[in-house]
């Protein structure tokens, strides 16, 4: 962590310290977030002539006009280093037949990559095969918040997948979205 990072972190604790009001706990906090379902995508980009990914599931639209997204990560991932350096990377929103793909990215101390599954872009940035869809995207904002980073994508390129439905992580568990009725 740079020094003006610790000193952004610090004043964000000092203004959150200022407004002196009770706030959630970690668990209570956690806790509500596993009853909120979440997309899973795999966020993976190229770091010192090597893939580097993981699983996210804080992936968002930002805004479509420009393109936007956004992503969270630790300050404390072992990916945030590639993260912080990096130009370009791709989001890959992971198929309701790839769980195994995310249980594999959301592994640590592994190769995630090892497994396969995966093929470069034109552009060189590593990409999941078979995903629901992806977007290839430029960094343009690393913020801090509390203890991760908020990490802003200006949308380059996308590919989709017609036939399959997204995969979903909710209370610890991978879901599939069934049929359901339109309202």
């Amino acid at each position: 962590m740079t020094a003006t990072t610790r000193s952004e972190l610090a004043g964000l604790e000092a203004l959150l310290h200022e407004q002196d009001e009770p706030q959630l706990g970690a668990d209570d906090y956690k806790a509500v977030f596993r009853r909120h379902p979440a997309g899973v995508a795999v966020v993976a980009l190229e770091h010192e002539g090597r893939p580097v990914g993981f699983t996210a599931t804080s992936v968002i639209s930002v805004s479509a006009s420009p393109p936007l997204l956004a992503f969270s990560l630790a300050s404390t991932s072992s990916s945030w280093p590639a993260i912080c350096a990096a130009r370009t990377l791709t989001v890959s929103f992971l198929a309701d037949d790839q769980d195994d793909v995310s249980a594999r990215f959301a592994t640590s101390g592994i190769d995630r990559f090892a497994g396969g599954g995966w093929s470069r872009l034109a552009s060189g940035e590593p990409v999941i095969d078979g995903a629901l869809s992806w977007v290839r995207g430029r960094v343009v904002q690393r913020t801090p918040v509390g203890d991760s980073y908020l990490v802003s994508l200006r949308a380059l390129s996308s590919g989709t997948r017609g036939d399959a439905a997204p995969l979903v992580y909710h209370d610890r568990a991978y879901h599939r979205i069934g049929d359901h009725s339109a309202l």
